[in-house]
C-alpha cells in the first residue's frame, strides 16, 4: 500500500474498524473510504456493486459483521448466518470483480470447535462440532475463510484472514446485557464505585481462563500484515492449501478472578468481589496459538494492564 492508495474500511465505526482508521491516519495514510450502515448496507447485494463500480477501492479490509453475545448469536441464529455470509459474499465477490489489490477478511476465534485443544492451532479448524450457541456465526466466519481461500486458488487473488481473540478498547459495547466481560466488569467496579457499593457480583467460578487482545495492537497486526504479507506466505505446501487463515492474539491468558482482581484494582472499587458459581462458566480455557503470527513477524505490544487503564481511561471520557 502506498498513502495514497484508495483504502475501504468497511465497519470503520466498530471496534476495529475504528482502531484500523486511526492506525491508517497516524501512518499518513490519506486515502481512506468509510461508509455507514445507512450509506451502504451491505448486505444489498446491488448497492454494494454499485459502490465499488463508483470508488474502485485499492485495497478492503473487511471489518464489518453482525456480532453480539451469547444471548444474542443463539436468539438470533437466522439473522446472524444470512447477514454475514451476505456482507460476505458481496464485498469479497466485488472485490474480485473489481481488481481489488489485496482484502483482508476479519473473523472470530469461535470458529474453531467447542472442545478444541488447547492452544488453537489454525490446523485444528473443522476437526470436530462447533459450540453450539453461536454455530451460525461461526459458520458464516468459516465460509468467508473459505471464500477468500477459493478465490485466491481459482483466480488468483490476494485475499487473507485473520481471527482474532477477545477485544477490548475504546468504541467497546459497555452494555451491561450485551458486552463481552472486560467492559462489563469495568463499568459494573466504576458504576459500585461512584456509589458506594460495598460488593459487586461476579457471574460463575472465576476459574475459566481467557486471552485478551487490545483493539489498537488488533488493528496494527492488520495493517502490518496488509503492508507485509501476502497470500502466499499464509501456507508451507501446495499440496492441499486449506487454514491459510492466521489467529491474532497475545498466546496469553489469565483467569475471570484475576482479571476481576486487575479491573479493581485499576479502577479504584474497594469493597468485595462475590462469584456466583450458580451462573455458567462456559469453556475452562480458550487460548490461542500465535506461532504462525509471530513467524509472520508480528507481536502484540500492548500489556493488558496498561490496556485496561487506557480503556478505562476513555470509558470516564465518555461519561463527561
Amino acid at each position: 500500500m502506498t498513502k495514497s492508495s484508495k483504502i475501504y474500511i468497511a465497519g470503520h465505526r466498530g471496534l476495529v474498524g475504528s482502531a484500523i482508521v486511526k492506525n491508517l491516519t497516524c501512518k499518513g495514510y490519506t486515502n481512506l473510504l468509510t461508509r455507514t450502515h445507512a450509506e451502504l448496507d451491505l448486505a444489498d447485494q446491488g448497492a454494494v456493486a454499485a459502490f465499488f463500480e463508483a470508488e474502485k477501492p485499492e485495497y478492503v479490509f473487511l471489518a464489518a459483521a453482525k456480532v453480539g453475545g451469547i444471548v444474542a448469536n443463539n436468539t438470533y441464529r437466522a439473522d446472524f448466518i444470512y447477514e454475514n455470509l451476505a456482507i460476505q459474499n458481496n464485498v469479497i465477490h466485488q472485490s474480485y470483480l473489481h481488481g481489488v489489490t489485496k482484502l483482508m477478511f476479519l473473523g472470530s476465534t469461535c470458529i474453531y470447535p467447542k472442545n478444541c485443544p488447547q492452544p488453537m492451532k489454525e490446523e485444528y479448524l473443522l476437526t470436530s462440532e462447533l459450540e453450539y450457541t453461536n454455530e451460525p456465526y461461526a459458520i458464516a466466519k468459516i465460509a468467508g475463510i473459505k471464500m477468500c481461500e477459493s478465490y485466491n486458488l481459482q483466480y488468483a487473488t490476494n485475499f487473507i484472514s485473520v481471527m482474532p481473540t477477545n477485544l477490548y478498547g475504546p468504541e467497546d459495547n459497555f452494555d451491561l446485557e450485551k458486552s463481552h466481560v472486560l467492559p462489563a466488569l469495568l463499568r459494573k467496579m466504576h458504576e459500585a464505585k461512584m456509589r458506594g457499593d460495598e460488593s459487586v457480583e461476579i457471574w460463575g467460578s472465576g476459574k475459566p481462563m481467557r486471552e485478551f487482545l487490545y483493539s489498537e495492537d488488533m488493528a496494527d497486526a492488520c495493517v502490518f500484515l496488509m503492508e507485509n504479507r501476502d497470500f502466499k506466505d499464509t501456507f508451507s505446501t501446495t499440496k492441499e492449501i486449506r487454514n491459510t487463515h492466521i489467529n491474532i492474539g497475545t498466546g496469553e491468558d489469565i483467569s475471570i478472578k484475576d482479571l476481576a482482581l486487575l479491573i479493581k484494582s485499576i479502577v479504584g472499587f474497594e469493597g468485595n468481589l462475590v462469584f456466583n458459581a450458580d451462573k455458567p462458566d462456559g469453556t475452562l480455557k480458550k487460548l490461542t496459538d500465535v506461532s504462525k503470527l509471530h513467524a509472520l513477524g508480528w507481536k502484540h505490544k500492548v500489556a493488558l494492564e496498561e490496556g485496561i487503564e487506557r480503556v478505562y481511561q476513555w470509558y470516564k471520557e465518555q461519561l463527561q
